[in-house]
């Protein structure tokens, strides 16, 4: 047995630092985790720290082209280690999540550091260089404002989807979203950890905002309010359709099996294209069934629970015939 389908995604990608407003950046990298950047008078707050002190730096090298302002916050839209262990790697003042991203964080971010980096082992460059889980200086409950001059960045805790503490940074004057994993365009919703049931309310509550740019989770920034929608769409058919599945199933009786296999059939002609489909694929249909079967918070996944999954529904996916060994 192969292991995960990310393990053979080793080539590299190109990043863009595009403008998407006087002083917003997005940093993005061909379907790779995304930064967002705000550059205020009196320093520059990062939304998303990305996953290790040197990929840090590699965002501050483009930082540096634009201006000499300093990172001095850090904005976490959720736990997931691939966000968040770069943070040491920024001079920063403060990091600041939600109150639910922290508690998170508290009890499972050990085991999800381990196995996000066993899943994914390109997105972690310098891993040797993490000195360990990233603690928020100052959580919020809500919603709260940083004001960087005159400039207002609404930090909102928007509802549960891809976890339940998912937090967007909102530029009210400037229409610009950084919607973290809320929101993906392009590249495939990783749901081991979400929560399905809520998530067409946050993304009913993503549009009420009017977005006219956005930073999505992954994906290139997206540049007018057509190609927001069609992120937002695009999102809510995925999550919407794999969950519809994965309640048909566990209404019938199918094992988890049965369920893969089905949903991979029917996912992949219209999905199967957006960028780590296949490594997704388990994970969210394992998250997807739980929930089905009235599992409200997600199961805690270890480097082991991951081998074990991946290993039962690729081997019983390649027994039914849909792929080749």
């Amino acid at each position: 047995m192969s292991g995960f389908a990310s393990t053979n995604d080793l080539s590299e990608k190109t990043v863009s630092f595009d403008e998407l407003g006087e002083g917003l950046y997005a940093y993005t990298a061909e379907g790779d985790p995304n930064s967002g950047v705000i550059v205020g008078p009196d320093g520059v707050v990062v939304v998303d720290a990305q996953a290790t002190p040197a990929m840090a730096a590699e965002v501050q090298g483009r930082i540096a082209e634009v201006t000499a302002q300093k990172v001095r916050t850090i904005v976490l839209t959720h736990y997931h280690a691939v966000r968040v262990l770069g943070a040491t790697g920024y001079p920063f003042q403060s990091i600041i999540c939600s109150d639910v991203t922290r508690e998170m964080i508290v009890e499972r971010g050990q085991q999800d550091m381990d196995s996000e980096i066993g899943r994914f082992p390109r997105l972690f460059r310098g891993r040797d260089g993490i000195p360990g889980l990233t603690w928020p200086t100052q959580t919020f409950h809500g919603r709260m404002s940083l004001w960087l001059g005159e400039r207002e960045a609404q930090i909102i805790h928007i509802g549960r989807s891809h976890t339940a503490g998912d937090t967007v940074v909102w530029m009210p004057k400037e229409k610009v979203l950084f919607a973290g994993d809320t929101v993906e365009f392009g590249a495939t919703p990783y749901c081991g950890d979400a929560h399905f049931t809520d998530w067409p309310a946050t993304i009913a509550a993503l549009r009420a905002l009017g977005a006219e740019k956005m930073v999505p989770g992954r994906g290139r920034a997206l540049m007018n309010a057509a190609e927001v929608k069609e992120a937002l769409d695009g999102t809510e058919a995925f999550t919407t359709r794999l969950f519809g599945i994965a309640k048909a199933g566990v209404a019938r009786g199918a094992p988890l099996a049965e369920v893969y296999a089905e949903a991979m059939e029917k996912m992949r002609p219209d999905f199967g294209h957006w960028v780590i489909f296949d490594h997704c694929m388990p994970f969210n249909v394992s998250r997807a069934y739980d929930e089905a079967q009235g599992l409200d918070r997600p199961r805690i996944w270890t480097a082991e629970r991951d081998v074990e999954m991946w290993r039962s529904l690729e081997a019983a996916r390649m027994t039914s015939g849909e792929i080749s060994g």
